[in-house]
């Protein structure tokens, strides 16, 4: 297996010397053909997937399933109801592998650990002033901190947009390795929200920014916006790791997060991973999607290929 993420720093020192080292790169790197870039995971997302392969993929999805919440109204009661559906997505079906982690709030990391203990199903927590990201380093660390002293097993951060957009790249970079330390043996999934950064070119230069900095994942969204993971800024992020991989030899995961909904959503991304990065992506180690009603869809696709028929509403839960 690749070795782990803080190694590509050692791999690109000269790039992270100093700002204008790194803003150097980041602008050398290759423009994005945004017109074949969509062209290519529209028709990606025409491959049609049938019986035994769909039954696979419908499975491999849920177990790359971070089920999440983060509203306001979140209570122990509601995230141990969501772990326990982690842990046994089909009460009425044991062959029904679990989902990858539940996605919660630092305050609610207690709770999901007690909901999947026992089980191989992580507890990640979104941190670092969480969706916004508008607050001083340390107090973003002190978030990461509560999370991790919980039981987190994965920190979600994002990125601070406005010093990105400014061009302060070193500044994004040190917040995102003062955070890795934070997280200890948590694993850290960088959020760009794609959605704010406005041009591919942006994208590209953010995930090469997140792996520099040492990011285990590297995220689309937060979901909070209007405009979430696409095929095609998940594609341009899955060749991003894809190169960036065969230039440093370490592998860095992806996770479209934010507008995934349906299973047909979810196999056309699986397409894209296959096709783009290739077979070694194709494992919730390396792959997530951040979601919240994805997976009960999944479940009533799954029940459909096994009886013939689509059950009633009430045969999933309501979270």
């Amino acid at each position: 297996m690749p070795t782990n993420a803080p190694t590509a720093a050692d791999a690109l020192t000269d790039v992270t010397a100093s700002d204008s080292s790194l803003r150097r790169f980041l602008h050398g790197l290759p423009g994005v053909d945004a017109v074949g870039l969509e062209a290519r995971a529209a028709a990606l997302g025409t491959r049609s997937i049938k019986t035994t392969a769909k039954a696979y993929a419908i499975d491999l999805a849920i177990s790359m399933v971070d089920l999440t919440t983060l509203e306001g109204a979140d209570t122990p009661g509601k995230v141990r109801a969501l772990g326990a559906k982690a842990v046994r997505p089909d009460p009425t079906d044991r062959t029904a592998p679990a989902t990858a982690a539940v996605c919660v709030y630092p305050d609610m990391v207690a709770a999901a650990k007690e909901a999947v203990a026992g089980s191989p199903v992580k507890v990640a927590s979104v941190a670092t002033a969480f969706p916004a990201g508008r607050a001083a380093l340390p107090v973003k660390l002190a978030d990461v901190r509560d999370a991790v002293a919980a039981g987190a097993d994965e920190i979600d951060m994002v990125i601070d947009r406005g010093a990105f957009l400014g061009g302060h790249y070193l500044k994004v970079y040190d917040e995102i390795v003062a955070v890795k330390e934070a997280s200890g043996a948590a694993r850290l999934k960088v959020i760009f929200e794609t959605g704010e950064l406005s041009t591919y070119d942006n994208i590209r230069r953010a995930s090469w920014l997140g792996m520099l900095a040492g990011a285990d994942f590297i995220k689309t969204s937060t979901g909070k916006v209007a405009v979430n993971a696409t095929p095609a800024n998940t594609l341009l992020m899955l060749e991003a790791v894809r190169d960036f991989r065969a230039q440093t030899g370490v592998q860095v995961g992806v996770k479209p997060a934010g507008g995934i909904r349906t299973s047909k959503d979810a196999i056309k991304f699986l397409v894209l991973v296959n096709e783009t990065a290739g077979e070694d992506w194709l494992d919730n180690h390396w792959f997530r999607f951040g979601a919240s009603s994805l997976l009960n869809d999944l479940l009533m696709q799954r029940q459909k290929l096994a009886t013939g028929r689509y059950s009633g509403p009430d045969y999933v839960t309501v979270d």
